[in-house]
């Protein structure tokens, strides 16, 4: 079995309602779709983040991959090793694509699902975070305001989707951030709470609220301040778990944050460290630390939220309900999308991924990409 040709869309898929962070309103999500190929006609299909930027980056690469076992990924990964350190985060997200649709290949030619393949399931469903924005509930004025739509959102999605934990994205005001989780958490007592201000909050500002950030009871707050010296500076003095999917994002950076004390939970993201793989190498140097580990959302639509699913199925290591936005999209590319019950998500049971791909609908998203070119920064 050797890989014989590369297809790829690049495509947009809307969201339902608007995604607000503290540095931008998202209408919807850009992916790059991969297809593998292979000589004696199987098909392996890989998503990952961004558009045009990464499908360049893989068309350049591929290459090297042609005329290969998709087996071999190890043997992949050196001749690509280089592709991050020149591209950064969109090589990374690369070579998720193109190693996400290489375990789909293995597993159709095995027969058993990605699960299966790197472990097997420690879980058969998956717990999923709700997360909210401003813009999910028409972006009402002052903290009060938006503390009690946000709390009838939870209580909406909680009868809807039985979800019990629910992450706020924040703003650059973190008064206004504080004054919307007391409202909510006066309202909502047993809900597991987390926010993420996207490390736009200031160290004196974060320090200065810190006790009444510990009332709130949160679960984690994630990434509010920039770097591992702010997050170092407000864990020493904030009895919160710090969570980071921001400045712990390479293996590099996981020695200095161990030794600095700056985190507690890192985020893993197939698409940001590169792949499967390093994803649940990087579950083993979390576990061996005694650092907490969950997985980042990035707008993932079917193909990459089969993957996360099967990534949090066999990873033990991987302790909280995971991120994902699946639940905004207003359509997927594949034939079976995913339901969310009971807070939960199930991972597919088909051989590979899992999926299959509508084509219509994934023909109708990359025509939706060329008319109004990629959605990200």
């Amino acid at each position: 079995m050797k890989i014989d040709e590369l297809t790829l869309w690049t495509v947009n898929v809307p969201y339902a309602r608007p995604f607000t962070s503290s540095f931008e309103t998202r209408t919807g999500t850009t992916r790059t779709i991969v297809r593998l190929r292979t000589d004696d006609g199987l098909e392996g299909w890989g998503e990952t983040m961004h558009g045009s930027p990464v499908a360049a980056i893989i068309t350049k690469i591929y290459p090297q991959l042609r005329g290969t076992d998709p087996h071999q990924l190890q043997r992949a990964a050196g001749a690509f090793h280089m592709v991050p350190y020149f591209y950064g985060y969109l090589g990374a997200a690369a070579l998720a694509g193109l190693e996400m649709a290489c375990w789909d290949l293995i597993g159709k030619a095995a027969g058993r699902p990605l699960a299966d393949l790197i472990g097997g399931r420690v879980r058969d469903t998956v717990p999923i975070t709700s997360v909210l924005t401003p813009g999910l509930v028409g972006e009402p004025e002052g903290a009060h305001a938006l503390g009690d739509a946000l709390v009838e959102e939870v209580r909406r999605v909680q009868k809807s989707e039985g979800a019990c934990a629910f992450k706020v994205k924040g703003s650059t005001d973190p008064e206004h951030d504080v004054q919307v989780l007391e409202r909510m958490r006066a309202q909502l007592p047993d809900v597991a709470l987390r926010v993420d201000p996207n490390a736009h909050w200031t160290v004196p500002r974060t320090l200065e609220l810190a006790r009444r950030i510990e009332e709130i009871g949160l679960e984690y707050l994630e990434d509010p301040v920039p770097g591992l010296d702010g997050m170092t500076a407000v864990r020493r003095v904030l009895r919160v778990p710090l969570c980071t999917n921001m400045c712990v994002t390479e293996f590099d950076h996981v020695a200095p944050a161990v030794r600095l004390g700056a985190v507690d939970v890192v985020h893993g993201d197939v698409h940001r460290w590169g792949g499967i793989a390093p994803t649940r190498r990087l579950a083993g140097v979390l576990e061996t630390f005694g650092l907490g580990m969950n997985l980042h959302s990035g707008g993932e639509i079917g193909i990459s939220t089969a993957a996360h699913l099967h990534v949090a199925a066999a990873s033990p290591q991987i302790g909280y309900a995971i991120d994902t936005v699946y639940q905004y999209l207003e359509h997927d590319v594949v034939t079976a999308p995913f339901t969310i019950s009971a807070g939960v998500m199930t991972p597919p049971d088909g051989p590979g991924l899992g999926v299959e791909v509508d084509h219509d609908a994934l023909d109708f998203a990359a025509r939706a990409h060329e008319r109004d070119g990629d959605l990200l920064l």
